[in-house]
């Protein structure tokens, strides 16, 4: 069996992992249109569940990303200079650099040729390939060229965002609201190593427009950043990247679905077949959930045909459920200037429900629970039942810590 996956993010790499550990026989190549080390972004969020699916799929690779991450065990929410709301949880993060690093390394050990600097112009390049994966983002020039057949739908979010970093080192996953004379604007922030937080600020489009980020270039941007958010970068930098220097890196979230998710044997994966907005964080989880299901698939169907119609069928009601969830959680922070009057503790439960939470249930369980969080005793009794769910999951795995 010939494979060939055209990306090499989590998707394309993953799916070629899980294809040559099915099929050592299998000839199987990952072609990445960049140079060998050189990916954008930050850092990527991930839970105990997309590890769970790690080990399954590769108890290797999921070690050796489960060894080097980030992790934090609370979330604090700042609206102004009012005190702190605590949301709990934890969560783990990782620089995007070095799970693709770790992805790839365990590619070629098990025999899969990565090609780096190749652009795929045109797939009679492949023809005697049996599956083609088009994992090459959300910006996929091979599913531009089947646009038809893929029935994609591209639609822009309304608020304006920027994925910075810094070198803030927090010790949490940090939301800070802070107003303006335009309006409110506000940061996501999350530790990926020892040296580097992620840092995601996001504001409406009025907002932006009142505070002339339509006129600065990334230098003067960020220096405005770092004077609106000051308080909370104690004197450190904010970090940019960009493809381009001249132009500043400001987005609207692009959501992308597809009618079909195949097309003879080319098939989607990852950010080429669907989008989920940031402020859930599933981008990296349902990339590896598409490797994994159409791996799946592809070793249990009679044929290759059989196989991507199992797997279109599948990942498309999966994700559409979280596509769901997404869409809910980006609205509400286009309305997020509706929530803002209310006390911190009110409007980090909000934050938490996505939803408008002004009048929760007095005796509901989950806003008992948010309010036992603001506790420093309640804070404690959360971090150790956590403690102990992720030494009974990594026990689980076989890889008790």
């Amino acid at each position: 069996m010939k494979v060939v996956c055209v990306g090499a993010g989590p998707a394309g790499l993953y799916f070629a992992i899980l294809a040559k550990r099915r099929d050592p026989s299998a000839e199987v190549c990952v072609l990445e249109r960049n140079p060998e080390g050189v990916t954008y972004g930050w850092g990527v969020t991930f839970s105990d569940d997309v590890l769970d699916s790690l080990y399954a799929g590769d108890p290797e690779s999921a070690a050796r990303i489960r060894d080097d991450p980030a992790s934090w065990g609370d979330q604090l929410v700042t609206l102004g200079d009012q005190a702190p709301a605590h949301l709990g949880g934890y969560g783990f993060a990782i620089g995007r650099h070095r799970l693709l690093e770790i992805l790839a390394e365990r590619a070629v050990e098990l025999g899969v040729r990565i090609s780096y600097r190749h652009q795929v112009e045109d797939l009679a390049e492949f023809a005697d390939a049996d599956l083609i994966v088009a994992a090459d983002g959300a910006n996929s020039a091979i599913r531009e060229r089947y646009v038809e057949r893929f029935g994609t739908q591209r639609e822009a979010g309304r608020n304006h965002y920027i994925w910075l970093g810094t070198s803030k080192v927090f010790p949490e996953f940090r939301y800070a609201f802070e107003p303006t004379e335009a309006g409110w604007i506000w940061f996501y922030a999350y530790p990926f190593d020892h040296q580097t937080t992620t840092f995601i600020v996001e504001c409406a489009p009025a907002t932006w427009t009142g505070l002339g980020f339509d006129r600065l270039d990334p230098e003067q941007t960020k220096a405005a950043l770092e004077r609106i958010f000051a308080r909370h970068l104690d004197g450190h930098p904010l970090l940019v990247q960009s493809r381009d220097q001249h132009m500043s890196p400001w987005l609207h979230f692009t959501w992308i679905t597809n009618q079909a998710w195949y097309h003879g044997n080319l098939v989607l994966a990852g950010d080429a077949a669907h989008t989920t907005h940031f402020s859930i964080g599933n981008g990296t989880k349902l990339a590896i959930d598409d490797a994994i299901e159409l791996d799946r698939q592809v070793g249990r169907q009679p044929d290759l045909d059989a196989a991507v119609a199992a797997y279109q069928q599948e990942r498309i009601a999966a994700v559409g459920a979280r596509q769901r969830i997404a869409r809910a959680s980006a609205a509400w922070f286009e309305d997020v200037e509706d929530f803002t009057e209310r006390s911190p503790t009110r409007f980090a439960y909000s934050l938490r429900t996505r939803t408008d939470s002004s009048r929760p249930a007095p005796g509901g369980v989950p806003w008992l629970l948010h309010l036992a969080t603001q506790s420093s005793l309640g804070r404690q009794g959360r971090r150790w039942l956590s403690a102990a769910r992720r030494w009974r999951r990594n026990g689980q795995r076989g890889a008790a810590s």
